[in-house]
């Protein structure tokens, strides 16, 4: 099973409401992403699947602080859910805006990341390839960010495994 991650956005109330009742946050974002209006438009979304790790290892080496696997609270027991407050959203999405993708690009290395087992450890069959990869799934990733934070949301981050 793929271990990927996505984001779609949430209010401060359902953020809190999840907070208080966790079943009702694991029902209600499973029925954001089953709409048949999915994606809205009024709701921003984003999903670097299981692109996640290979951007973390690019990110960390910049100054963006954000950090896939600790950032937000925790929802659901099990860590597939987790909230990101609109301070969050809007600080990341600060700092993504201000980060070209040839940034993160010039610290691209599967040599190492295969050697270090960065998943989905893929990179020594088609570094090109998967540097592409990258480059579409960040892509993705800052426009969410951005969006979110301009009409003030915070997120949801699924977390599948």
């Amino acid at each position: 099973m793929a271990v990927s991650i996505g984001f779609i956005s949430a209010t401060t109330e359902e953020l809190h409401r999840a907070e208080k009742d966790p079943s009702w946050a694991d029902e209600y974002v499973f029925e954001l992403y089953a709409r048949d209006d999915f994606p809205s438009p009024d709701r921003p979304h984003g999903d670097p699947d299981k692109a996640w790790a290979g951007l973390q290892f690019l990110l960390d080496e910049t100054d963006v602080q954000l950090d896939f696997l600790m950032d937000g609270f925790q929802i659901l027991e099990d860590g597939s859910l987790f909230g990101w407050s609109a301070e969050q959203i809007e600080s990341v999405a600060r700092q993504l805006q201000a980060t070209l993708w040839e940034q993160l690009a010039a610290h691209y290395a599967p040599e190492q990341m295969t050697k270090e087992d960065v998943y989905p450890n893929m990179w020594s069959f088609d570094a090109e390839g998967e540097l592409e990869w990258l480059k579409c799934a960040y892509e993705e990733l800052v426009p969410f960010f951005v969006k979110a934070a301009d009409g003030g949301y915070g997120a949801f981050m699924t977390f599948s495994f």
